[in-house]
């Protein structure tokens, strides 16, 4: 294993110092970063070009100045890390840097959110292969492929901020809008659980009536100006997120894990209004993370005390229940501190934002209504990264999924006589994931390069702000910083990928072979 490393390690290396060699003397020789001064008749021109040829080490051919900026970079070996300057003589590294938590910000949140949806979503059309829920989930994805995102966006601006924000002065749902919700959504949910014809209309009219009422009592109870899940919906979103938990991980019928996970719930419970004390103290990351600990520490015990033997898959459900119930915690705090966040004066009753980072006029010390305006400010270019990279995810899972339970060790497992959610979760489940590493751990390693396109409508400076800023305005040590972070965060993705498939799949030995 280790020496395969080095070898990747070593083949990795070339191929950055190939590609940015390349990119450096292609990009130095594209343009001219004085050109629009050497045009110019201002008195001063002459002094600017002397300083930023001087700055940039113009007077040197591409490939000597490409062997400087890498003496840069090698400096991280003995402690002097140089990317150089920027055309504004602020340093690169300071610049890239300062992006890097604003991208991860915005970009990070729509990946998770698509590789979940996508990858659940893309596995169930694919075990509803030709249903009605898999021929819309076809048309949908497609429909969203085929989007452009700077249009996405647009729609979401208006519809999602600026109209959404004109509701919520005065929330109303007509009846015949309540009505076409709960057609629509008895129609999606139906068609996903699937089941014979009588079990279809059964669960299209439980949820679509259910909508419904669910509606009426939010208006009744001026929901959405004063939004809480309470104990008691708390306590029934976590069992159920239980119920799911074990169903997708054991199985219902294995007592020990659901017992535990249901213990998981019930702490919840009783911890509720104790934790809300908690979340009202300062330094609340600290307190986060310790109630976390705590957390895993209590679902570790619940399955001490409920499993005797083989309690890896207890634990595994047990603490997956109770972190999923602590980040309801943390929505329920979230969705009480949206009254006080909506009548601030920096918000003035209009909550989503259509453009920035963060809401500069709002000066609050409450934890809670600051996280809450970063996490507004980060609905609509979620959605926007999410709807493109999202339907990818369904396709590719869907075809890997199908291709998988068509192999014979799936047709074996069910001759054994295995019930069908151990043949799919253990079985097929594992071995669709193994295509999926490279294009998982990939996307995660180019969300560093910034959304050009999404950033620009939002209003957001981010690696992307950086490279097309690079790019406009030849800033060749700017392109060269945005470009080796985010290629040798390609490369060493690859590597993870690698690695992963050898721990996923028993099959595969690393350098066994060599």
């Amino acid at each position: 294993m280790f020496a395969f490393i080095m070898r990747r390690l070593g083949t990795l290396g070339v191929i950055l110092f190939g590609s940015s060699f390349l990119l450096f003397n292609l990009a130095a020789l594209s343009g001219d970063p004085v050109g629009e001064l050497r045009a110019s008749n201002e008195p001063d021109a002459e002094a600017r070009i002397a300083a930023i040829t001087r700055s940039l080490r113009l007077d040197l051919p591409p490939p000597v100045r490409y062997f400087i900026w890498l003496r840069g970079i090698l400096g991280v070996f003995v402690g002097k890390f140089d990317l150089g300057q920027t055309r504004t003589s602020e340093p690169v590294a300071v610049a890239v840097f300062d992006a890097i938590p604003t991208t991860l910000r915005l970009v990070t949140t729509a990946a998770i959110t698509a590789i979940v949806l996508g990858i659940a979503i893309g596995i169930i059309t694919a075990l509803r292969q030709y249903s009605r829920f898999d021929y819309s989930m076809t048309f949908f994805s497609f429909l969203l492929f085929s989007l452009p995102i700077f249009w996405v966006a647009v729609l979401l601006k208006q519809f999602m901020a600026i109209e959404f924000n004109n509701w919520l002065a005065e929330p109303t749902i007509p009846p015949t809008a309540m009505i076409t919700i709960g057609l629509i959504l008895g129609l999606i949910v139906a068609a996903a659980i699937g089941g014979d014809r009588k079990k279809y209309w059964r669960v299209f009219f439980i949820t679509a009536a259910g909508t419904v009422v669910t509606l009426v009592l939010m208006l009744q109870l001026n929901w959405f100006l004063q939004p809480s899940l309470g104990p008691l919906g708390f306590f029934a979103a976590s069992v159920g997120a239980a119920l799911l938990i074990t169903q997708l991980s054991v199985g219902l019928q294995h007592k020990p894990s659901l017992r535990a996970a249901l213990c998981m719930s019930v702490l919840g419970l009783v911890s509720y209004y104790p934790v809300n004390w908690l979340f009202n103290k300062e330094n609340q990351p600290l307190v986060i993370f310790g109630l976390l600990l705590l957390t895993i520490a209590s679902a570790i015990a619940a399955s001490i005390f409920f499993a005797k033997i083989d309690r890896g898959p207890v634990v595994r459900t047990a603490v997956l229940t109770g972190i999923l119930t602590g980040l309801l915690m943390i929505l329920d705090k979230l969705m009480r501190t949206w009254e006080p966040y909506f009548n601030t004066d920096a918000v003035n009753g209009r909550p989503v934002p259509t453009v920035g980072q963060t809401n500069s006029l709002l000066e609050s010390d409450d934890y809670w209504i600051s996280l809450l305006d970063v996490a507004m400010h980060l609905v609509l270019p979620t959605i926007a990264l999410t709807a493109i990279s999202f339907a990818g995810y369904i396709r590719f899972s869907r075809g890997t999924m199908l291709e998988v339970l068509n192999q014979d060790y799936i047709r074996t497992a069910r001759a054994k006589g295995l019930n069908e959610r151990t043949v799919i979760m253990r079985h097929a489940f594992r071995n669709t994931m193994i295509p999926m590493t490279t294009i998982i751990v990939v996307d995660f390693a180019s969300i560093l390069g910034g959304a050009i396109i999404t950033e620009r409508v939002f209003g957001w400076t981010g690696m992307g702000t950086l490279f097309n800023t690079a790019i406009n305005s030849f800033d060749l040590n700017l392109l060269m910083g945005v470009f080796f972070l985010t290629a040798s965060l390609a490369l060493v993705a690859n590597l993870v990928a690698d690695l992963l498939y050898s721990v996923m799949d028993p099959r595969i030995r690393v350098g066994a072979g060599a």
